[in-house]
């Protein structure tokens, strides 16, 4: 059996919160989520974090999360000491583990895939993404008093092609077989480089990484963009506006910025939304369906239809009636009921005036 843990602790200082910063319409932690579970190389794709916010977002996007205790938490706390406390709490026993980094959006299931079987049918202990050099090493220098000096002088008037090439960690992926034992380093022989190309690797550590990663991967894959963005267009353009009532479930194109869950299905990007509160007739307040079964305070669960489906209590938001695509169902109004009664626990636990059920102004833009 194979595990993925993604370390994800909630003090980074150089980027505040940078494992859920909102990176491309998602939080960043949730690529690394979704590219593991996608994958199904994992029986368990698991996070540990000290951080409640990390968790909850973790959570809805698909993964478990273990809380790790203050002594893993800080500034100067070793990756594998959290994989080894992972490793020795859970019940369950692997033979692989799979440590990969919140801070991947760039990762693919091929590469994934790729280490693992390169792992598995070998004598090797690990495998890990690398990346090549953009310029040879051997030609660097440093600066010292404002001004250069080489590393290898002796390579000053070689030239670039007669030089060997050099790798270097692409912060992405690290397989191990549990229990393998090894005397070298991790960068060392007991492990199987799996090289990525250099664009599709990028470290995030300030905000300038931050900028140019978003950069690139809206390069790298635009059609994830431009295609809502037509789709936006069509819908702005649309005339007619479907009636609509309290309790009503209708099929919608809700997009690719919906929070912490899948985007819409399909080329019209649609998911099953149930209208709580009709601010007129265009916009009500509505919480998109799922038919992924989760449990927990942020998830309740629902029956239409012969079928069962989650309301993402966390994902409530205000709605244009011109997003509709058509009409799914009408929910029980006593479990409608039931549904509005959790959902006022989940946003508004004091019970104060202004609950966000209750808040008018908020209009969904297209």
């Amino acid at each position: 059996m194979n595990i993925a843990i993604i370390p994800a602790r909630g003090g980074s200082k150089r980027i505040p919160k940078k494992n859920i910063k909102e990176f491309c319409g998602k939080p960043l932690i949730a690529y690394s989520i979704e590219t593991a579970l996608n994958s199904k190389l994992f029986e368990k794709v698991l996070v540990s974090t000290d951080s409640e916010e990390i968790a909850t977002i973790a959570k809805q996007y698909g993964a478990e999360v273990q809380m790790r205790p203050a002594r893993l938490a800080d500034d100067f706390t070793n990756t594998w000491d959290v994989i080894e406390f992972v490793l020795d709490t859970l019940e369950e026993k692997y033979k692989y583990v799979c440590t990969i980094y919140a801070t991947a959006p760039f990762l693919q299931q091929e590469y994934l895939k790729e280490g693992f079987e390169k792992l598995k049918n070998s004598n090797a202990c690990r495998s890990f993404s690398v990346t090549s050099m953009p310029f040879p090493i051997q030609r660097t220098f440093k600066i010292t008093n404002e001004r250069c000096e080489m590393f290898w002088p002796e390579n000053y008037n070689k030239r670039s092609q007669d030089l060997e090439e050099a790798y270097q960690d692409a912060g992405q992926f690290y397989w191990e077989q549990i229990g393998c034992k090894s005397g070298d380093i991790f960068f060392g022989n007991d492990s199987i480089p799996i090289v990525l190309p250099r664009h599709l690797v990028q470290d995030i550590d300030t905000m300038e990484d931050f900028t140019r990663a978003e950069l690139m991967y809206k390069t790298l894959f635009p059609n994830r963009f431009d295609q809502w963005n037509v789709k936006k267009q069509q819908i702005q353009e649309n005339k007619q506006m479907l009636k609509f009532r309290e309790r009503d479930i209708f099929f919608m194109s809700i997009g690719q910025n919906i929070g912490y869950e899948t985007y819409g299905k399909g080329i019209e990007y649609l998911r099953p939304v149930l209208i709580v509160r009709k601010f007129n007739n265009r916009t009500f307040f509505g919480i998109p369906l799922s038919s992924k079964i989760k449990k927990g305070k942020y998830y309740f669960r629902i029956e239409f239809k012969n079928r069962v489906n989650i309301a993402l209590l966390s994902q409530a938001k205000v709605f244009d009636i011109k997003r509709a695509k058509y009409f799914l169902a009408e929910l029980n109004k006593d479990k409608f009921l039931e549904l509005k009664k959790e959902f006022t626990k989940v946003v508004n636990p004091s019970k104060k005036r202004g609950a966000v059920i209750l808040q008018k102004n908020e209009v969904d833009k297209l």
